[in-house]
């Protein structure tokens, strides 16, 4: 049904009116998925069950946040550190409302392609910002899509303060990093790598090894999914690191 509703409202209605008035349509939507046997711990709402989208994630038909977004989140919250300047990149527009909220920080959101809702438009390989400026940065589903990820890795490294957090997470694969430059256009990357806009698949051994070759001091945190959980969240493995 919702995403039945997605695809007509698409269709019909411009893509300026649909984004102006994105909660408003959230929230009528939602309203078939009222329950109690689940929370989104972004927007508070309760539901019944989440909206499972075709690769198996479990999405916030309220807030649109998918399971990572939720998990993150959480994991901001629970490590207290939103505190000073913080960086995200390419943020889910609920999860940037909320931290746009927080008195703690100076939020910094920032899209290059105008894809999502920011305010910032920083080119990840050469951040127009001065060096160990930001406390925390959230980098999630970015580095795929960076032809010179190398580059941005040491940007990201340079930008970060000292003691600094940087939350990372990119699709991941088994074995070794799979890229390939000579594969250009869209048809040929989304056979290759997935998506038309992505040009590598990540392993996790393979992310770590370039972000520890950068000078970052790696923490990988893999997560399973508990029966007992009520936000909806999904396996999967976030690398955090360090300056």
């Amino acid at each position: 049904m919702y995403k039945r509703v997605k695809r007509v409202a698409k269709q019909i209605l411009p893509q300026q009116l649909l984004e102006k008035n994105e909660f408003f349509f959230r929230k009528l939507i939602s309203l078939k998925y009222k329950g109690n046997n689940f929370q989104c711990n972004i927007c508070n709402f309760n539901l019944d069950r989440f909206v499972t989208l075709d690769d198996n994630d479990l999405l916030c038909p309220r807030c649109g946040s998918r399971s990572r977004t939720r998990r993150l989140y959480n994991e901001l919250n629970k490590r207290t550190i939103l505190k000073g300047n913080v960086l995200h990149f390419s943020p889910p527009r609920m999860l940037s409302e909320q931290l746009k909220k927080l008195d703690l920080i100076n939020y910094y959101s920032s899209d290059f392609e105008n894809e999502f809702i920011a305010d910032y438009h920083y080119d990840i390989t050469a951040i127009a910002c001065e060096s160990d400026f930001f406390d925390v940065i959230i980098c999630y589903h970015v580095l795929e899509h960076i032809e010179a990820d190398t580059k941005a890795m040491s940007e990201l490294y340079r930008v970060l303060k000292p003691n600094g957090t940087c939350f990372i997470q990119t699709p991941f694969k088994d074995g070794d990093i799979y890229e390939d430059a000579s594969f250009t256009t869209k048809v040929a990357r989304k056979m290759a790598f997935g998506q038309d806009d992505h040009v590598r698949i990540y392993s996790v051994e393979g992310l770590k090894n370039r972000l520890k070759d950068t000078g970052f001091k790696v923490d990988i945190k893999t997560f399973s999914a508990s029966s007992k959980d009520v936000n909806g969240l999904q396996p999967e493995t976030i690398i955090l690191v360090k300056k």
